[in-house]
């Protein structure tokens, strides 16, 4: 189909297409446009990666634009980084008028800023938090799109992603879905749900070809066979790699784990950089020292001296900056082989010629062992494979290390359908959180409207026996009721005010019942934890106690009440008191670590909120120490402790300290927004934890530090130059502002900007000499920019004012 004869699409738009080279539509996308997408139908699109599926979107949500002035778009992606790419894409379109906006965060907005955009872009937890909280724009809603759809079968996301576009649909009657996902197989289940038109197609705009690496050869799915040699001392991967090179191609490399991932970058670093011209050896000099700006860790410094000879990995234990240079280096052809967990996959824009899936099989807890990953997931790699424009085909790898694996991995992935996906609504943990959240924003008032409005959702039209979900339902009530979240009278339903703030917050209920029997606990004992009444033996007695250690409790003396009645929980209660939380993924527990944080709980017994479980009741014990060693990370951070030595210390890498971080940072505000509502009195010391661990500091400099521009390093000069709070740096002598921000004349009158400084200016100031402070010789002309280059980003990068959006 020409683009000329689109039908329902603005004016401008063919020959927006046509400029950017596109004069004809790509099979599925002329399937969309026959289905209607650009006249208001319902579609699902099934098709592989690369098959032109953003297109479509677009096609949809322009068309619901130019017929509907007043209508908005709303596109649902499963990632952050995915949001702020389709975003960008979708900015292209502002030059025509429409106004594009993402939005990630802040779960307890009502994302009001959002109402004068044309186009909205956002995850899909964040879209059901803007409904939650009753977003006045979303009743505009003309268009609604949800990007890779498939993953409603995802334990974690899909529940959420369900019942947000079932209640969309119940919003607006008239309001168009459309619906993107990979080849799967019950596209048509998906269809009926959304009452939609079905595309449903294996057409790709670059030939795929499927294989399995063994021995000396490739062997294709059609039944031809390349050679393919691996020389002695080099590895299957490295011989694919060498060969996809030679052919100018570049290579994704899938494995089952972050320490594979940075291992096999390691290693195939000397085989990239045989491959590298002078030219590229400089520019990825330059994206090498622009991630160690990003963190001073050792896995920075892993990643950027493989990013300097070609090759990268990149994991969730990257910092979103790690992992956003190197995803932009390797589209720019600079790097010639990232190695990958699966996370890779899922829809961030990364072809290469050749995609290798070396591991087929990772941990899986449930089953106790190594378990093969799915077909789904395994297509979705291997849809990584060809560049359009670049590649003439994509070439997707399998490697067998026996004949009858050779044989096996043809049948279980290259050969086999991508299975079907199933909802997850009925499991515990989601229905509780969307039962609440239905209830308080005003889906359903009473049981029956509850389950009418279950109804609306892929479990109902998956599941023609509702018993399951009506038992899980009823002891998801009970449990809201007996938490107090929900109040009943007979069949009528009623979120109570904490019930409302919880929905509001965007808290697993169970998450908050921890908060508040935690908090409560602190009030009912007086300022100090009750934690030894939970504690007994086996068989109900008080357990010994290992030898050399006097639990903390019998330190306190019962007798003088009256002095301990006033002390307010400690930071690490309360970061320990959230890292137990359902909301938070806590650190694992290391060989050794058991002993270690055993002696550190009963050493700290009395700053925990809530009673600790018995040594003997190992489940329980064990999540207790993985939530203290969670914790102890977190207070090591708001304690100005180095980030590389939290790194090393916790075996993490900078992405997971800023993750926890930013977790802590959002469930400490729940707690705070809880015990206000409880007319708690911890609330002063809650927000001081908060404030620490956002800025990564000690109590003293939680003021300097809340300053725009300071952060953990520049408070930390600044008070040791005598420049205590944000009121001192409005009178301080500017020479000594300017000494202990290493004589950057533009940081410094950024930062005096902010505090609120009269005339911050700092034309003719000399730095006076600060102790331990050594002055930057190229800071008086610093740009102002946020990051720069050399030691001026490494200013900015170590003295970060907040970790961000991650």
């Amino acid at each position: 189909m020409d683009v000329a004869a689109i039908p329902g699409v603005p004016d401008w738009l063919p020959g927006h297409l046509q400029d950017d080279g596109i004069e004809a539509l790509y099979p599925p996308q002329a399937e969309a446009v026959e289905a209607g997408v650009t006249e208001g139908a319902n579609l699902v699109a099934s098709v592989p990666t690369a098959s032109g599926k953003t297109l479509v979107a677009e096609l949809a949500m322009l068309s619901a634009l130019a017929e509907e002035d007043s209508g908005k778009a709303l596109y649902i992606v499963p990632l952050r980084a995915l949001a702020s790419e389709k975003s960008e894409e979708f900015e292209q379109f502002e030059q025509y008028g429409v106004d594009v906006g993402v939005s990630t965060g802040n779960y307890d907005s009502d994302g009001g800023w959002l109402a004068d955009k044309d186009v909205i872009v956002a995850t899909s937890e964040k879209v059901d938090s803007l409904v939650r909280n009753d977003a006045a724009w979303i009743e505009d809603l003309s268009c609604v799109v949800a990007d890779e759809v498939h993953l409603v079968d995802d334990g974690q996301r899909g529940p959420t992603l369900e019942v947000t576009l079932a209640k969309l649909r119940q919003l607006n009657a008239d309001l168009q879905t459309v619906a993107l996902s990979a080849t799967i197989g019950n596209a048509d289940e998906l269809a009926d749900w959304l009452d939609a038109e079905l595309v449903d197609s294996d057409w790709r705009p670059i030939e795929l070809q499927k294989g399995v690496h063994y021995g000396q050869a490739l062997h294709l799915e059609d039944g031809s066979q390349q050679r393919l040699e691996v020389r002695n001392g080099e590895s299957e991967t490295a011989a694919i790699v060498r060969d996809t090179l030679a052919d100018d191609g570049s290579t994704l490399v899938f494995v089952n784990s972050r320490r594979n991932a940075e291992a096999a970058a390691r290693r195939l670093a000397s085989t990239t950089s045989d491959f590298l011209d002078q030219e590229e050896r400089e520019r990825l000099a330059e994206i090498a020292a622009e991630i160690r700006d990003v963190s001073d860790t050792e896995t920075s410094d892993d990643l950027a001296d493989a990013v300097a000879k070609g090759a990268a990995f990149h994991h969730a234990g990257c910092s979103n900056d790690h992992r956003a240079l190197v995803e932009e280096a390797f589209r720019d052809r600079l790097l010639k082989v990232v190695c990958a967990t699966p996370t890779l996959a899922a829809g961030v824009n990364t072809p290469s010629r050749r995609v290798v899936v070396r591991d087929w099989r990772r941990y899986d807890g449930s089953a106790g062992g190594m378990a093969p990953l799915s077909v789904l997931e395994v297509h979705q790699m291997m849809g990584r494979a060809g560049r359009p424009g670049l590649d003439p085909y994509g070439e997707a790898v399998l490697l067998a290390n026996s004949h009858d694996e050779l044989d096996e991995l043809f049948e279980r992935y290259v050969w086999a359908d991508p299975e079907p996906v199933r909802s997850k609504l009925a499991a515990q943990p989601a229905l509780r959180t969307h039962l609440l959240a239905t209830v308080a924003s005003g889906f359903a008032s009473s049981r029956d409207g509850l389950l009418a409005f279950l109804e609306r959702t892929l479990h109902a039209s998956q599941n023609a026996d509702r018993s399951e979900l009506e038992r899980v339902t009823d002891a998801m009530l009970d449990y809201l009721e007996v938490n107090g979240f929900l109040e009943r009278d007979g069949d009528q339903l009623q979120a109570t005010g904490l019930g409302h703030t919880v929905s509001r917050l965007y808290l697993d209920p169970m998450s908050a019942a921890e908060i508040v029997d935690g908090l409560r606990d602190w009030e009912r004992s007086g300022g100090r934890s009750s934690s030894r009444s939970g504690r007994s033996g086996e068989d109900g007695e008080e357990p010994e106690e290992p030898a050399g250690f006097t639990p903390a409790s019998e330190l306190v003396d019962d007798g003088d009440d009256d002095a301990e009645a006033d002390e307010p929980p400690s930071a690490l209660g309360l970061y320990h008191l959230v890292a137990r939380t359902p909301d938070m993924y806590e650190l694992y527990l290391r060989s050794g670590d058991e002993e270690e944080y055993s002696q550190i709980a009963y050493e700290r017994e009395t700053e925990f909120l809530g009673p600790m479980p018995s040594e003997f009741e190992d489940n329980r014990f064990e999540d207790w120490l993985s939530a203290l060693k969670t914790a102890r990370l977190l207070e090591d951070w708001a304690s100005e402790v180095e980030e590389s030595q939290i790194t090393e210390r916790y075996d993490v890498g900078p992405g997971d300290v800023r993750g926890k971080v930013e977790t802590t940072q959002w469930l400490l505000g729940a707690a705070e927004s809880l015990a206000a509502e409880l007319d708690m009195d911890c609330v002063p010391a809650i927000r001081e934890a908060r404030t620490r661990v956002e800025h990564g500091v000690k109590t003293e400099l939680v003021d300097l530090a809340g300053v725009r521009g300071v952060g953990r390093k520049r408070a930390r000069r600044l008070y040791d130059a005598g420049i205590r709070t944000r009121a001192d740096l409005r009178e301080a002598d500017k020479a000594v502002v300017l000494g202990a921000l290493r004589g950057r004349e533009k940081t410094a009158e950024n930062v005096l900007e902010n505090a609120g400084r009269e005339d911050p200016s700092m034309d003719g100031v000399e730095p006076a000499e600060v102790e331990g402070v050594e002055v930057d010789p190229g800071g008086s002309s610093g740009s102002g920019s946020d990051r720069g280059t050399g030691a001026e980003a490494a200013d900015d990068s170590e003295d970060q004012s907040s970790l961000g959006d991650f």
